[in-house]
């Protein structure tokens, strides 16, 4: 897909300030640092409109990113290692499962994982709730140029057992640094919108 618009529209904690205007959104889950906003920023050609960090913990909002004026990315809050307090952490799950939960024009999520590691116990618990509320799940295997050509089958194997991935689902390897997986991404995207 060529991206022409980009543009972050609301940074929402509640969904009384979700965008009324009714068009398709992904969202984008993972842990914290694990290149959510690099995944968008590549996906849209553009360095800077999600904002990375080398901090954990940066994304505190339900981000939305107009693309094209078709759809929403919706960058939700990292989870897992960000040092954040207890409370914090449990007000950034009940602003999550409320969106998950309610929201009628999500259509599918990119569940972004780190091909290098294992995933977590909280990267399958994202998962297995995806899955409970019935959203069509993409695992994005990120930061594919970091694992040698001759290991990257045996990484994404153990993660499509790790997670029982089911034939609904798909794992994409990707890398933000030499746009492997890209028009991959798009293509499954648009299954989508």
């Amino acid at each position: 897909m060529k991206v022409t618009n980009a543009e972050i529209v609301i940074s929402a904690v509640s969904q009384q300030q979700y965008p009324a205007d009714h068009i398709p959104e992904i969202a984008l889950a993972g842990r914290s640092n694990v290149g959510k906003s690099s995944f968008i920023n590549t996906l849209i050609n553009r360095k800077n409109l999600a904002r990375t960090s080398s901090k954990p913990g940066k994304t505190q909002t339900l981000n939305f990113y107009k693309i094209n004026e078709l759809f929403y990315f919706v960058d939700v809050p990292g989870y897992g290692y960000a040092k954040v307090s207890k409370k914090e952490r449990e007000k950034w799950g009940v602003m999550m499962e409320e969106y998950f939960q309610k929201r009628n024009t999500l259509k599918a999520a990119l569940l972004i994982t780190d091909i290098r590691h294992e995933p977590t116990n909280t990267d399958i618990l994202m998962y297995d709730f995806l899955k409970h509320l019935e959203i069509p799940v993409i695992i994005v295997a990120t930061k594919l140029d970091k694992v040698p050509k001759t290991k990257r089958s045996k990484h994404l194997r153990r993660t499509k057992e790790m997670f029982q991935v089911t034939e609904k689902d798909f794992l994409l390897p990707f890398s933000a640094e030499t746009g492997e997986g890209k028009d991959e991404a798009w293509g499954l995207i648009r299954k989508f919108l």
